[in-house]
C-alpha cells in the first residue's frame, strides 16, 4: 500500500484506551514518514442521548470539555515522540461524517476498534466499519485486543429482587 507522504494521518479519538493506541500507532508512522498527525474527535450536542452534554449544560460548555480530553491525551502521546507535529481538531458531527469527510484529504485514517460484537454493531454501528467502506483512503483499524484497558472500579452490577442482571441502556 502506498499512500501520500505530503498529506495527513487522521486519527479518531475518543475516550478509550484503543483511541489513544490508534494515535500512537499514527505517531508511530508519522515519525517514520515526516507526516503530521491530526487527532480527530467528533462530537454533538444532545443532552436527551448524551449524560456528559447533559451535565456540561451549554454546547460551549461540552466543547471545552472535548478540547480539554482531546489535549490531554495528545499531551500524554507527545511525550514519546515530541518532534511529531500533531494537531487536536474538534468536529462537531457525528465520528462516522467527520471521518469521512477528513479521509478525502488524508493519506491514511486509523482508528481504534471497540470490538463490540455483532449484536451491538447492529444497534449502534460501528464507525471503523463505516470508515472501511466509505473512507477515500487506506483505513488502519487498531483492535480493541490489542490494548488493554485500564483498571476498573469494583462497582454492583444492578440486580433486581429474583437476582436477574440489569445491563442498563445500551444508548
Amino acid at each position: 500500500m502506498t499512500t501520500d507522504r505530503g498529506r495527513d494521518i487522521v486519527v479518531g479519538v475518543d475516550h478509550s484506551a484503543v483511541s489513544v493506541a490508534a494515535l500512537r500507532w499514527a505517531v508511530d508512522e508519522a515519525a517514520a514518514s515526516g507526516r503530521r498527525v491530526v487527532a480527530l474527535r467528533a462530537w454533538t450536542f444532545e443532552p436527551v442521548y448524551d449524560l456528559g452534554a447533559a451535565v456540561a449544560g451549554t454546547p460551549q460548555a461540552a466543547e471545552e470539555i472535548q478540547r480539554r480530553e482531546l489535549d490531554d491525551v495528545i499531551a500524554q502521546v507527545k511525550k514519546d515522540h515530541p518532534a511529531v507535529e500533531i494537531e487536536g481538531r474538534l468536529v462537531e458531527h457525528t465520528p462516522t461524517v467527520a471521518l469521512e469527510d477528513a479521509s478525502r484529504t488524508a493519506s491514511m485514517i486509523v482508528l481504534g476498534s471497540h470490538g463490540r460484537g455483532r449484536l451491538l454493531t447492529m444497534l449502534v454501528g460501528s464507525v471503523a466499519e463505516h470508515c472501511l467502506r466509505e473512507a477515500s483512503c487506506p483505513v488502519v483499524v487498531i483492535p480493541a485486543r490489542t490494548v488493554p484497558e485500564p483498571e476498573k472500579t469494583h462497582e454492583k452490577v444492578p440486580v433486581d429482587l429474583e437476582g436477574s442482571y440489569y445491563p442498563g441502556p445500551l444508548l
